[in-house]
């Protein structure tokens, strides 16, 4: 069994909340906008990091981490892009990898709004954990935890962190 925290858009901040918040996982995924590579290296000392980079993010982030992400984990196929859309809607530079071989959770950022939502054409899931930083239109700070264990997502929870 691994825990998992997810954020996304963090825009050059991670704060302590944060960092309480996943105390207990064993990994961190960030789906993108990390903003500076200090945030970047602060989540890699605390634990284990899977990023990808977004479109605010300069060439020294894009130069550490990847724009997908593909992996498995516990034997649950993991794909993580910043800019992916959602079910219905999803970004045209996604749609050739989901048509021919669709993960079983898709993570993405960039809209800064927080979905969990099952695709019934794909046959995955799909997680954007909104925001977890101060720039940007939402309102209210966001992360994600869950527990994949035997090929199965269980015990997700969305963490607000409170007003931006």
């Amino acid at each position: 069994m691994k825990r998992i925290g997810l954020l996304s858009d963090t825009h050059g901040t991670v704060d302590e909340r944060i960092l309480f918040h996943f105390e207990t996982c064993d990994e961190l995924w960030h789906a993108g906008d990390i903003g500076y590579m200090e945030v970047l290296e602060k989540l890699k000392k605390y634990k284990p990091v899977r990023a990808v980079y977004g479109n605010i993010d300069g060439h020294d982030i894009r130069g550490a981490v990847p724009e997908i992400q593909r992996f498995i984990c516990e034997g649950v196929d993991v794909l993580i892009k910043h800019i992916g859309g959602y079910p219905g809607k999803y970004d045209r530079s996604v749609i050739q990898i989901l048509h021919e071989s669709p993960p079983k959770v898709f993570i993405t950022g960039h809209s800064h709004i927080l979905k969990v939502m099952n695709d019934s054409v794909f046959k995955l899931l799909h997680i954007n954990p909104g925001a977890a930083g101060y720039s940007g239109l939402h309102e209210v700070r966001t992360i994600v935890r869950f527990s994949i264990e035997n090929s199965d997502i269980r015990d997700l929870e969305v963490i607000e962190l409170g007003k931006r």
